[in-house]
């Protein structure tokens, strides 16, 4: 929504323009990444360099079945402190690496997975280990190509695959868990020990003074450094358990590209932080944070965190899931172009470290959103154009914009309220001097098919003339300052506020109660909403203006006595995920609920979108959206976007058109802008800038359903919506690094959005194989080959390179509507592009877009395919199948259902629903008949051009079929003669 810096006018607090880097940490202001990037240095410089942690070979004690085993892991440098491991492979090969200290003086924080996973995984029964001397092991895989290698002195633990190694762990002996102690037990200094050439192992376990080795100075360095308390700006940061960071270098041998952890302004494939050539000089951080004004090429952190990286290469695809909640920098390096390091540093928790193996992007992203959840199959309307400001400021405002939408024929779906809708910035309390009739309005709106969503921040205005505040007092589930009994006060939009511990169980019931549209007893709840109104969740990392780096300060204590700085990053999902239940309680049976969230972490992909925080009018904040985006995407969150022409600034007419052309192509789709900016609403905009939007917005309506079957997808199998070259073509090594172009689901629909100013031509990169890429608006034929090939295609304001790939076929609907709701019922049009050998295939997925009825069958899944109906036949078979009778066990999200009715009532309701038009791209000659088979002759057209079995590139053949009267939701078959 807005930074600290954006019109504060609370009195408590004094104003500012901005909030700028210096109110956020680099590395070398955190005492533990200093400790940590020292400790790297450190072994950077010893070539006798060895981790002092080693497996106790007597230890190893197999689980009964074998598919795991457990272990006591020494440390050469505290013979006296214990750790213990636990390795285990999971029923889809991933390896889950699990280390703690055993019987320390306090527990580490180990919840952190609890709250990403969906469920406790299964343990492998066919894969196990086996102990040597020096080793455990595991070799499993269809092909008996996966290898599992613990390695005891010094612990190491590596997977291989066909003897090559994929992930290593521990590798440069980076890690390091920093045991619990108490003030009492550290001298004041320590003596620095020569260190022989043989390194570590050569000490015995003797202990200098009051238990601590000589060679800590060695692995932890000479001086305490901000063990106990460190400062930052005006905050102090006590630190009563003192140093408990971990540290762990996570290597890719053979892969020279990585992407993912967002969420960071930066490029997809992520660049490096280490070496003689860093492209950057800090570590990406991942810390959820309010940042004000953020930078387009950053390594900073900003309001979401995803501990999840890909590690690519043309042989191979991993992944590191890295299941840890505390403030965490990570540096990447390059020491060769086909090898990159990672050392993950972070400031509390356990070393929970799941190795995805791949090998491909496809099952990378399976075997991730099988551990954290695939996204959430979104209402349909969602996918239609929101819009919004900070702020409409009346129910006579909103009213007045909707209806010079539909004055002007723009499309849209959804208008927003941010934080002045309230009274005094209490949330769920309306400001009857401007908003005197709310569900009126809100009524208003959704009588034309349309959806209003209005926020609701954590900040809890401490009045006790507020009922949400009063009760959580009662209920005594407050977080609570660092003594763990003083409910902590923080200053925000409210001004003097509160915050719900969202950790504590006895928040649950109580917050879903709260957006109850009907009286249920005594307990309060929001009366003035309705039950279709959807839920914006802003300022969740949490934003405290007056906090440390505009946050909650890290000692404040949650549920369970841990401490905020243990589980920061997880606190804005539990906010989103308890809301997202929440508006799903209103109704019996439940609706499909939509919540946008501003903070997140691994596992919010399940319950709602999020949008990449208070972007900049700038073409290079346009550009980086885009990027991020991706990143998203392929994190396993892909119900996401970025605000379409920037928080703030005033967008000149070129860059507001090209931003919208960036955003009908955006999985979330929301124009948003600051208070202070001018009105930019579409219809505001002089023609030919108008019009040209009018019909971007248009194009996103008509291309609906292929949006709505990659959320589809993407809920069964984790394959995002949005898909980067490398996901796409992973061995297609061009590719690996582009990130201004994409591929939308398995629609076949290849984007480049156009970001740069003044633009007229465009260069796109067609993937290395021998395949025709069609224009989507002039039909245009291209051709890659084996090495891929870079085209230019025109790029004036009003055109946007969008490409069909040979072989695809796109469902649309093209009939112009005020709201998605309106167009359940409208024809479809499919575009048949036939691929260098004459065939296509494409989906089309349905259902009501509002319930879960989809989940016991109420559905329709169609598969479309184009191919030839004989050898050496010219002609082409279209035709309609059901997919959902062959594949019912992937037919919905989450429930796999075991048969599956094609006269469901859902299906039933749309019988009539027809294809009023096939576009067939490509054919080699001008048919002779077109007709459905066993029926009448169709009416058709034919434009003679390039065909798709052809070399040349041109114009394409276009063979038009009218109105065919065949039901969308029936078999049928169409042959076109030759």
């Amino acid at each position: 929504m807005r930074g600290f810096g954006s019109l504060l006018v609370l009195a408590a607090i004094p104003a500012a323009l901005a909030v700028k880097s210096h109110d956020f940490k680099t590395c070398s202001q955190a005492g533990f990444c200093r400790r940590g990037r020292a400790l790297s240095a450190r072994a950077a410089e010893n070539p006798s360099w060895r981790s002092p942690y080693s497996v106790d070979a007597s230890s190893v004690a197999l689980s009964p079945d074998q598919a795991s085993f457990t272990a006591a892991i020494k440390s050469s440098i505290y013979p006296d402190v214990k750790f213990s491991l636990d390795v285990r492979i999971h029923d889809d090969g991933v390896v889950r690496v699990r280390m703690d200290e055993v019987d320390g003086l306090r527990k580490r924080y180990d919840e952190a997975a609890s709250w990403a996973l969906l469920e406790e995984p299964k343990v492998s029964q066919k894969v196990q280990w086996t102990v040597a001397k020096d080793s455990v092991k595991a070799v499993y895989g269809a092909k008996n190509d996966i290898e599992v290698k613990v390695a005891f002195e010094p612990l190491k633990v590596t997977l291989f695959r066909g003897g090559k190694e994929q992930v290593v762990l521990n590798n440069r002996g980076l890690l390091h868990m920093e045991h619990f102690r108490t003030k009492e037990s550290v001298p004041k200094s320590k003596e620095t020990v020569p260190v022989p050439e043989e390194g570590l192992d050569t000490e015995d376990g003797v202990q200098a003074v009051l238990g601590v080795h000589p060679r800590a100075a060695w692995f932890e360095g000479e001086q305490e450094d901000g063990w106990w308390e460190e400062t930052f700006n005006s905050f102090t940061d006590p630190k009563p358990k003192g140093p408990e960071s971990l540290s762990l270098d996570i290597d890719f041998p053979n892969h020279g590209h990585v992407y993912g952890i967002p969420q960071h302004a930066t490029r997809l494939d992520l660049p490096t932080t280490t070496g003689e050539n860093a492209h950057y000089t800090d570590p990406y951080r991942l810390f959820n944070a309010d940042v004000f004004e953020y930078l387009a090429d950053s390594t900073m952190s900003l309001y979401g965190s995803i501990p999840f990286m890909h590690a690519h290469s043309a042989d191979s695809t991993v992944g590191i899931f890295n299941a840890i909640a505390s403030d965490t920098w990570i540096d990447l390096g390059h020491p060769s172009p086909k090898s990159t390091t990672s050392h993950w540093i972070s400031e509390t928790g356990i070393l929970d470290v799941f190795i995805l193996p791949g090998p491909t992007p496809a099952d990378i992203f399976t075997q991730y959103t099988r551990l954290t959840g695939t996204p959430a199959l979104p209402a349909h309307w969602s996918l239609g154009y929101h819009q919004c400001r900070w702020n409409y400021v009346s129910s006579e405002d909103v009213r007045s914009v909707q209806k010079r939408f539909d004055e002007e024929d723009i499309p849209v779906d959804v208008f927003w309220l941010d934080i002045e809708y309230s009274e005094e910035h209490k949330y769920f309390i309306w400001d009857k001097r401007h908003f005197p009739d709310p569900v009126d309005m809100i009524k208003d709106v959704e009588a034309i098919g349309r959806k209003m969503v209005i926020i609701i921040d954590p900040h809890l205005k401490r009045t006790d003339n507020y009922p949400v505040y009063k009760q959580a007092t009662e209920l005594g589930i407050l977080v609570k300052k660092g003594d763990g009994l003083t409910d902590y006060e923080g200053w925000c939009w409210s001004g003097s506020s509160a915050w719900v511990d969202y950790f504590h169980p006895g928040s649950w019931d109580w917050w879903k109660s709260l957006f109850k549209t009907e009286q249920h007893g005594d307990q309060w709840s929001w009366l003035e909403s309705t039950v279709n109104t959807g839920i914006w969740n802003d300022m969740n990392e949490p934003a405290i203006f007056n906090g440390p780096e505009i946050s909650m300060p890290r000692e404040n204590i949650h549920y369970g006595g841990w401490e905020h700085r243990d589980l920061h990053n997880i606190n804005g999902m539990l906010f989103a995920n308890l809301t997202s239940q929440a508006v799903m309680a209103r109704t019996d049976p439940p609706k499909r609920p939509f919540v946008l969230t501003r903070s997140f972490y691994a596992g919010s992909q399940r319950f709602g979108a999020m949008w990449t925080g208070d972007n900049l009018g700038t073409w290079e904040h346009m550009a980086v959206g885009v990027k991020m985006v991706l990143a998203n995407n392929i994190a396993g969150f892909s119900f996401s976007g970025s605000d379409l022409g920037g928080f703030f600034g005033n967008p000149e007419p070129e860059m507001l058109v090209r931003w919208y052309a960036v955003a009908i192509f955006s999985p979330f789709m929301r124009a948003h802008a600051h208070i202070d900016t001018k009105r930019r609403e579409p219809y505001l905009l002089d023609d030919p800038y108008k019009g040209i939007v009018r019909n971007m917005l248009r194009l996103r309506y008509s291309m609906l359903p292929v949006w709505y079957t990659a959320f589809r997808e993407a809920s069964v199998t984790g394959l995002p919506v949005l898909r980067p070259h490398f996901v796409a073509f992973p061995r297609d090594e061009r590719g690996f690094s582009l990130d201004d172009q994409y591929f939308v689901g398995s629609s076949g629909l290849l984007v480049k959005p156009v970001t740069r100013k003044g633009v007229t031509e465009e260069t796109v990169y067609l993937p290395a194989e021998d395949q025709v890429y069609y224009d989507y608006f002039n039909h245009n034929a291209y051709r890659s080959d084996a090495k891929g090939k870079e085209i230019t295609v025109p790029a004036e304001l009003h055109q946007i390179p969008v490409f069909v790939r040979g072989g695809s076929i796109v469902s649309t609907r093209e009939r112009p509507r005020r709201s998605s709701p309106l167009m359940r019922r409208d024809p479809f049009t499919l575009r048949v592009a036939l691929g260098k050998d004459s065939s296509a295939r494409g989906e089309l997925y349905l259902d009501d877009g509002e319930t879960f009825s989809h989940q016991q069958g109420e559905l329709v899944w169609r598969e479309f395919v184009a191919e030839k109906p004989a050898k050496k036949s010219k002609g082409v078979r279209i035709s309609s199948r059901n997919l959902a009778t062959q594949k019912p066990t992937e037919a919905v999200d989450h429930v796999a259902l075991a048969t599956y009715d094609s006269g469901n009532a859902f299906a039933k309701a749309i019988a009539d629903v027809r294809v009023e038009k096939i576009v067939v791209l490509g054919l080699p000659t001008k048919p002779s008949s077109v007709a459905v088979e066993g029926g009448k002759e169709l009416q058709w057209t034919y434009t003679d051009g390039v065909a798709a079995s052809d070399k040349k590139e041109g114009t394409a053949s276009v063979l038009v079929i009218r109105d065919p009267k065949l039901a969308v939701a029936s078999d049928w078959d169409i042959l076109v003669k030759a």
